[in-house]
């Protein structure tokens, strides 16, 4: 998907009418992105790894 300004505005409709769901794996704080990319490269993921900033 392009980062065009209706598509992700449609996106963005769509998940606040909840028609998407997004499936969260695991959180991390940014200062360990480390080891959010060893628990990638790990394999078996259900879902999405997230980056947190404070």
């Amino acid at each position: 998907m392009s980062p065009a300004h209706a598509q992700l505005a449609e996106v963005g409709r769509l998940l606040d009418a909840g028609a998407v769901r997004v499936v969260i794996d695991s959180r991390f704080p940014l200062a360990d992105a480390r080891a959010a990319h060893e628990r990638a490269a790990r394999g078996h993921i259900q879902g999405e790894i997230v980056l947190t900033v404070a």
